[in-house]
């Protein structure tokens, strides 16, 4: 079995973006400290960029792939930082209502299991939704059936997405899941 997240690509997608990038350094110290400023332009980019997580019309941010263009910097007359209008290209990662996935279980309990798949973990599928499976509640909790595999920790299972939010304050996305379908 394949450990990871759908064969499917459609979760994944390019976008082109523009942010505003604040160099926290006063304009003046930027030649003086010699700082390169395109790094710390980048440097600042990306840690933006992990630090926002996600977007509700964008979902998961993955990765930046490639700096367009960084527009000429503004200083700020209150702190003297220096702001710069920066375009880029990345990979963002969406679940899709309908989508068949993979994901990896990485809790058990009676009501249900959850599974990773990309960066979320908040995906849920109930007991209600894995038709003939029963709870075993064993040390390591686990569903089972006759006729198919068993459904336990660390177990690849393939899903088909049934519904899907964002939940701001977590910068995260909760989906829930059947296995019912094709």
């Amino acid at each position: 079995m394949t450990v990871g997240c759908g064969r499917s690509f459609k979760m994944y997608s390019t976008h082109q973006l523009s942010w505003n990038v604040i160099i926290p350094i006063p304009a003046e110290k930027l030649e003086i400290e010699g700082l390169l400023l395109k790094k710390a332009i980048v440097i600042r980019l990306l840690q933006d960029f992990t630090f926002k997580k996600a977007s509700k019309d964008l979902e998961y941010f993955m990765y930046v792939t490639t700096l367009e263009k960084i527009g000429e910097g503004i200083v700020r007359k209150n702190t003297g930082a220096v702001l710069f209008s920066v375009e880029f290209s990345c990979v963002t990662f969406k679940i899709l209502r309908g989508e068949t996935l993979e994901g990896v279980v990485h809790k058990i309990l009676k009501q249900g299991i959850f599974l990773r798949c990309g960066p979320t973990d908040k995906i849920f599928l109930s007991h209600q939704k894995m038709v003939d499976y029963k709870y075993v509640p064993e040390e390591n909790p686990l569903f089972m059936n006759e006729k198919m595999p068993i459904i336990e920790k660390g177990t690849v299972v393939r899903f088909i997405v049934v519904g899907a939010r964002y939940v701001e304050a977590e910068k995260e996305f909760q989906a829930v899941v059947s296995l019912e379908g094709d």
